[in-house]
């Protein structure tokens, strides 16, 4: 490590990300506090935003929202999503005037973001600096960057219903299909115009740490993988990457990462997945990876082909027990 504070960079989707990075905080304000009830570490997320969406005129950021709502102390618990104490009186209403998008409900509060977000942007504002100005309410303790500041919208390549195929955006597919319809591929559309954010680049080549939470490591983490300049530049740095598995004995922890692992051809388990990842200088993007508990063979498989891996209890089931993970993911690698 540099001297000065430490500096660690997450790779983040949005509810495990979020959760894990809430986590990560206090794991680091009780190793490294400032006296102030934060830390002295220094910590950027890069968020996916390959789920982003426009509806109802307004740009929604998923991802970039829930962690900015969990960090900030917004979130509704509940359902890891939107804001606490919601109300949706006005997609009631858009519904009543049956103008589309009903599987998509914009609470009231939360519209107000997406308002704020979309008059920033007309603007001439660049996602970055609308994100900034929307974490200046928030506080989220951390430097919040999107993957991108060029539009990257992820849409999933489906049998049509009269033979064919199709495009979904992907939230459609995610939100109102419940992953039920078999998707063969993930298309990325704009990700060849996309270039990485100011401060992306500087973030991994600079951390004394990197991490890949238990976010959903095809359309979360693998999209910002794949946005010009990420992987090669987490190749690149200096810094030490250590992943946490986001499946737990054979399945996703939340949500539906098994039918998007699946699409591309890679098994549900926390094996699986770190070779899918793989491990720098085998091609790959990590140094140590993170499993849980009950994954304990797994770990045994990778460590016997040269994996720096540990078996650990890995659900955040609260703050405190994400917190563990955390420090039990630095400490895999030396931090």
């Amino acid at each position: 490590m540099t001297a000065g504070p430490l500096r660690i960079t997450v790779l983040s989707g949005g509810v495990g990300g979020a959760r894990f990075t809430r986590g990560l905080l206090a794991c680091l304000g009780e190793r490294l506090p400032d006296g102030e009830g934060g830390t002295t570490a220094q910590v950027t997320v890069i968020a996916n935003t390959g789920d982003d969406l426009w509806l109802h005129g307004v740009r929604v950021c998923p991802d970039l929202d829930t962690l900015m709502y969990t960090l900030g102390g917004a979130i509704h618990e509940g359902q890891g999503w939107g804001r606490v104490a919601e109300t949706s009186r006005v997609s009631t209403d858009l519904a009543a005037y049956d103008v589309g998008g009903e599987w998509f409900t914009l609470g009231d509060l939360d519209l107000a973001t997406h308002l704020a977000r979309t008059q920033l942007l007309r603007e001439g504002r660049t996602l970055s600096e609308v994100t900034a100005h929307l974490c200046r309410r928030w506080r989220p303790g951390v430097r919040l960057l999107p993957m991108s500041d060029q539009e990257v919208e992820t849409h999933v390549l489906i049998e049509g219903l009269t033979g064919g195929e199709r495009l979904l955006h992907f939230e459609e597919w995610w939100v109102r299909h419940r992953a039920a319809l078999p998707a063969r591929r993930f298309v990325q559309v704009g990700l060849e115009r996309a270039s990485a954010a100011p401060g992306v680049i500087d973030a991994l080549l600079g951390a004394d740490v990197v991490v890949l939470p238990p976010s959903n490591p095809v359309v979360s983490v693998g999209t910002i993988l794949a946005v010009r300049g990420v992987r090669a530049a987490l190749v690149a740095t200096s810094a030490p990457v250590v992943g946490i598995s986001p499946i737990v004995g054979g399945a996703a922890v939340r949500g539906m990462a098994d039918q998007c692992l699946r699409a591309i051809g890679v098994e549900t388990s926390a094996a699986a997945v770190a070779r899918h990842y793989g491990r720098r200088g085998h091609g790959g993007v990590l140094d140590a990876w993170l499993v849980d508990a009950v994954d304990a063979g797994d770990a045994r498989d990778l460590a016997a082909q040269g994996w720096t891996v540990e078996a650990a209890p890995t659900l955040m089931t609260d703050v405190a027990a994400t917190a563990r993970i955390a420090d039990r993911a630095l400490r895999l690698v030396g931090i």
